[in-house]
Order: structure tokens, then C-alpha cells, then sequence
């Protein structure tokens, strides 16, 4: 895996990955920069929800739970002192659906957390991870036919 960072300007640098996408990062205004882009320990808690999202989303569907939308949810607590690391990280995973079972989430939050998740696995060396999740019921949707004049 690679990245290549290049400094734009300022603060701002713009950063490729081997996968070819791009992105940019900067400081805030108050550190230099010009809120131009991402902050670096932002793009750490990204990854731990793109990580953790995929396989949770991943395990669902293998179980057949008729998922409709999920969100992932971060908060992050840095130290008060330099390097600042993430000290507690929480994440809440909302998960909407038809008639979805609470084990089958349960399950697939906990084999993301113990198994396959190699963010939240490094994360979780420095900070203390919390997962959390909440069902939200799908409304039912009913479609009605227009007739054309």
C-alpha cells in the first residue's frame, strides 16, 4: 500500500493513494492553514468507519438481515497533550431495516471489532474503542399507480 503527499500550499497538502483516488488535507485557520481540506487524525477516524462500516454491512447481508440504510457514527477524545493520540473513540453504528435482529448486528459489530477490522485494531492499541448500535424500523413504503390521462 502507498500514498504520496505533496505540499500544495500553506498548509495544504494534496495526497494520492496507490489506488489512484485523491485527497486533501490542511490545517485549520488558528495552525497555519486554510480549512481547505481534511485534518489528518480526521482521516484516521474515516478510515475506522469505512473499515469497521464494510464489514459490518458485509456480515448483514451474508445473514440476510434486510438492511435499508446505515449510517456509521465516530466520536473521537484526543489526550490534552502532545501527540495528542485518540484516547476514546466511540462508534455508533444505526442500522435501518425490515424486522432486523439485534444478535445478527451484535455479531457483526463484534467480528468486525475482534476479527477484521484492521483500523480499529491499531486504533484500539493507543484508545479505548466503544461500539454502540441502535435499529431503526424501515417505514413501509407503499406505491400507487398514476394513471396517464
Amino acid at each position: 500500500m502507498t500514498v504520496q503527499s505533496k505540499l500544495a500550499t500553506g498548509m495544504r497538502f494534496e495526497v494520492e493513494a496507490g489506488s489512484g483516488h485523491h485527497v486533501t488535507l490542511d490545517a485549520a485557520e488558528h495552525g497555519g492553514g486554510h480549512n481547505e481540506g481534511f485534518r489528518p487524525m480526521e482521516l484516521l477516524l474515516v478510515g475506522l468507519a469505512g473499515c469497521t462500516g464494510m464489514d459490518v454491512i458485509s456480515i448483514l447481508r451474508k445473514k440476510r438481515q434486510d438492511v435499508t440504510a446505515y449510517e456509521v457514527h465516530i466520536t473521537g477524545v484526543r489526550a490534552e497533550e502532545h501527540p495528542m493520540v485518540f484516547v476514546e473513540i466511540t462508534v455508533e453504528h444505526i442500522v435501518t431495516g425490515h424486522r432486523i435482529q439485534p444478535e445478527a448486528v451484535a455479531r457483526a459489530i463484534e467480528l468486525s471489532e475482534e476479527r477484521y477490522c484492521g483500523a480499529g485494531a491499531m486504533l484500539g492499541k493507543v484508545a479505548h474503542l466503544t461500539h454502540t448500535y441502535h435499529i431503526v424500523e424501515a417505514a413501509e413504503t407503499m406505491a400507487f399507480a398514476t394513471p396517464l390521462a
